[in-house]
């Protein structure tokens, strides 16, 4: 009787990411591309879908008007500065799923619940800007590694 020992190799399981959902590169030439010529509409839904925001809540976040929406609904395009809201949107979504482990609930109450770290706002009220989303990344991060000042 002769025995076969073999290497054991797990397979290590990785969840898609964010961006893999959405449809959209995470950084370099592929999304510059991508913001320049405008995301698809269907960016929009995967990432209402993702984010567990309703369409008129995500819409009010990247400050798209209803009328400004369905006409980006029929031409299936966004523009480059529309495109740049929900990347906005996105990256800060991103980060909060990191920090949560992907616990859509508790992403979305910290989206949306005020916030002490960014002067009692609530983070999808501080994406207007770049500044201010910079200000959520740099909160994000800061809490992720255990820096509370």
């Amino acid at each position: 009787m002769s025995a076969v020992i073999r290497e054991f190799s797990p397979r290590l399981y990785t969840k898609p990411d964010i961006w893999q959902h959405i449809g959209i590169a995470e950084r370099g030439p592929k999304l510059y591309q991508a913001l320049h010529q405008g995301f698809a509409y269907q960016v929009f839904d995967k990432l209402a879908s993702a984010s567990s925001l309703d369409k008129k809540q995500l819409a009010a976040v990247c400050q798209l008007a209803p009328a400004t929406l369905a006409r980006r609904a029929k031409s299936g395009r966004f523009t480059q500065d529309e495109s740049d809201r929900l990347y906005r949107f996105a990256t800060v979504f991103a980060a909060a799923s990191s920090l949560f482990d992907g616990d859509s609930a508790a992403i979305k109450v910290w989206l949306t619940q005020p916030v002490y770290g960014l002067g009692d706002q609530a983070p999808i009220e501080m994406l207007a800007t770049s500044a201010e989303s910079q200000a959520v990344l740099d909160l994000i991060g800061r809490l992720e590694h255990g820096v509370f000042s």
